[in-house]
């Protein structure tokens, strides 16, 4: 077997964990080979966007980060997690110079299309390790079709931070690039707390700190979710439901429309919607397309807990759960265990990354729809010696 056919199979080799408890502990990852690279891209200035009202842009656009390296590559399998208003993935050496490039158009498109500066920077695992850190890999089972990878080591916060210092960066590509979106979307309506409080919640260890009692300290966060309905699962068992309009058709026809008139796929998207709310209202099935099935699947591959050296979760919380674990993590951060970020509101928002209807390894990207994670990390930021 050549090197980059073991590169390619890794990822796709590494067992599926069931339990989301179980990620906390280090056991559960594996090492990036030698050679591996990690991508990653974020907003600059998304607070000054999200407090413009402009969030539900500034999530479309880190998932669009994702899709366009999953359709570039043509396969699925590739570690990826979304951070709200950025995202990081891994990718093996034989898919690092076409993924480079990739990054570039997503950066140049989001200059054109919306006006804003997307960071993007490529880390070499080599240099993370260099600098004594490192990149682990889970494979989380969120769903019977569908699983998404956790990552621990501290490679992917240092990669992060590096790429916010200008260093690693992927230069912008040609003017009038446009990357391949094809399947991302934001069609569902937003989803209402049904307990309270949507908790968007970004949790890292203190610097210095031991990574066995940063562990405890998920743990208990994990533990606390656990006993909320559903896990704290945001989304309603049978998917948030559609409307016709669609809420996000003007982002989706920026998503979408490649070189084309926005106006006019603005008219194709209002037909294409309202076909398929008639089949989400009816419950009509057509070829292989379940309707009801599919909302029920929407919910099932919600990504809407994570680890990336932290632990990252979007939840449907009652008061006296938010009180609780706001107090587990004030007394963590008091001795010097933890840095936190707590953001509340009522809704959390989806969008979609959809190769095929008939299919059920749909990736649907869940977060709080007044700022989420990126309004969460911010605390977090500032309360960061």
């Amino acid at each position: 077997m050549s090197d980059d056919t073991e590169h390619a199979g890794f990822y796709e080799s590494l067992p599926r964990i069931a339990s989301f408890a179980a990620l906390t502990r280090d056991g559960s990852y594996v090492p990036l080979p030698d050679g591996w690279v990690i991508g990653a891209a974020d907003i600059v200035g998304s607070t000054e966007l999200i407090a413009e009202g402009r969030y539900k842009m500034v999530n479309v656009i880190g998932a669009a980060v994702i899709s366009s390296q999953i359709n570039a590559d043509g396969r699925a399998g590739l570690p990826f997690v979304f951070g709200g208003d950025g995202a990081v993935f891994a990718c093996g050496p034989e898919r690092a110079e076409s993924s480079r490039q990739v990054l570039g158009i997503m950066a140049r498109w989001a200059q054109e299309e919306f006006g804003v500066t997307l960071r993007a920077a490529q880390v070499p695992v080599a240099d993370i390790r260099a600098a004594g850190l490192d990149v682990r890999v889970a494979r989380y089972q969120a769903a019977p079709g569908l699983d998404y990878a956790m990552f621990a080591g501290g490679g992917v916060t240092w990669s992060e931070a590096e790429m916010k210092a200008g260093r690693f960066a992927v230069p912008l590509a040609a003017p009038g690039s446009v990357p391949d979106l094809t399947g991302l979307s934001c069609r569902w309506n937003n989803a209402r707390s049904r307990n309270g409080v949507i908790l968007s919640l970004v949790l890292q260890p203190a610097p210095g700190a031991s990574l066995q009692a940063y562990a405890e300290v998920a743990d208990r966060i994990v533990a606390v979710a656990e006993r909320l309905d559903r896990g704290g699962h945001p989304l309603p068992p049978q998917g948030s439901g559609v409307r016709w309009p669609p809420p996000g058709l003007e982002l989706e026809a920026h998503v979408s429309r490649g070189k084309s008139s926005l106006a006019w796929r603005k008219v194709q998207l209002l037909v294409e919607n309202l076909i398929a709310w008639v089949f989400f209202k009816t419950g009509l099935k057509a070829g292989g397309f379940d309707p009801v099935h599919y909302a029920k699947t929407v919910s099932s591959n919600a990504d809407f807990r994570k680890f990336d050296d932290g632990l990252k979760m979007t939840l449907d919380c009652d008061s006296g759960s938010v009180a609780e674990i706001t107090e587990v993590l004030e007394r963590a951060d008091a001795d010097g265990t933890v840095q936190f970020g707590l953001f509340e509101q009522d809704e959390a928002m989806i969008t979609c990354f959809v190769p095929s209807v008939t299919q059920d390894d749909h990736v649907h990207l869940i977060d709080g729809a007044a700022g989420g994670y990126a309004r969460a990390a911010a605390q977090l930021k500032s309360a960061a010696p």
